[in-house]
C-alpha cells in the first residue's frame, strides 16, 4: 500500500523527561536552559473556584496537593506530544487563580521534551507504562536554599500576598525532605541541577523509541 495523507509514514516519537522537585528547587530554570521544548505542568492546575480543590485545616486551598491538579489532562498532553509532536495546552495564571487561555506547543522535531512541575513524579509510573518516559528526575537542594529561591520568585511574580507566601514557605521548608522522599518513591531520581542537566541531554541524544535504561 502506498503512503498517502490517509496512511502517513510513521515518525520518530519524542520521549518526555519528567522534572519534579519541591517548589523553588530550580525546575523552570533548568528546563529553560536545557535547549529542548518544555511543557509546564503547573498550567494544569484546577481553577480557584473548582469545588473539588483540597483544603488545609485553616480552610485555605492546598495548592501543594496533587488533588489540586488535572492529572489526566497533563498525561493526555504528554501522550499527544509523544504521538504527534504537538498539543494544545492551557495557560494558567497563579495570581488570577485560573486559566487565561491556551497555546499550541510544537516540538518541531525534537526527540525529547521536558514536562516540569511539582507534581511531575505523580505520573512517572503511568508514563513509563505507556512507553512515553525518557527519564524522571527530582531536583534536590538544601531546604533553606530552596525556600529562599521560592520566596524571591513568588514575591517577584506577585503570586500571592506576602503573609500567604511566608506561611506556605515555612510549611514547605519543614516538609521538603519528605517531599523529595515521596517523589523518589514514585520513581524519580533525586539529583542536583548539573547532573539533571546531563541526564536531560542524554535523553535528547538517544535514538527515538529507545526505552529508559537502554
Amino acid at each position: 500500500m502506498s503512503d498517502s495523507p490517509l496512511n502517513p509514514v510513521p515518525t520518530a516519537r519524542a520521549l518526555v523527561v519528567l522534572l519534579s522537585g519541591p517548589s523553588g528547587s530550580g525546575k523552570s530554570s533548568l528546563a529553560e536552559r536545557s535547549g529542548v521544548p518544555v511543557l509546564q505542568l503547573d498550567d494544569f492546575y484546577k481553577d480557584g473556584d473548582d469545588p473539588t480543590l483540597p483544603l488545609l485545616d485553616d480552610g485555605a486551598v492546598d495548592w501543594d496537593s496533587p488533588l489540586s491538579w488535572h492529572r489526566d489532562q497533563a498525561v493526555a498532553a504528554i501522550r499527544a506530544l509523544h504521538g504527534t509532536g504537538r498539543a494544545d495546552v492551557p495557560v494558567y495564571s497563579i495570581p488570577d487563580n485560573g486559566r487565561v487561555g491556551t497555546r499550541t506547543l510544537d516540538l518541531a522535531g525534537s526527540p525529547a521534551f521536558i514536562a516540569e512541575g511539582i507534581f511531575a513524579a505523580e505520573i512517572v509510573g503511568q508514563c513509563a507504562a505507556e512507553g512515553l518516559l525518557g527519564d524522571a528526575l527530582c531536583l534536590r537542594n538544601r531546604p533553606l536554599t530552596t525556600a529562599w529561591r521560592r520566596l524571591r520568585r513568588d514575591v517577584r511574580e506577585g503570586r500571592k500576598s506576602l503573609p500567604v507566601l511566608l506561611r506556605r514557605g515555612w510549611r514547605l521548608m519543614r516538609a521538603e525532605r519528605g517531599i523529595v522522599a515521596r517523589q523518589v518513591e514514585l520513581g524519580a531520581y533525586a539529583c542536583a541541577g548539573p547532573e539533571a542537566g546531563r541526564r536531560v541531554r542524554s535523553v535528547a541524544m538517544r535514538p527515538a523509541d529507545v526505552p529508559v535504561g537502554a
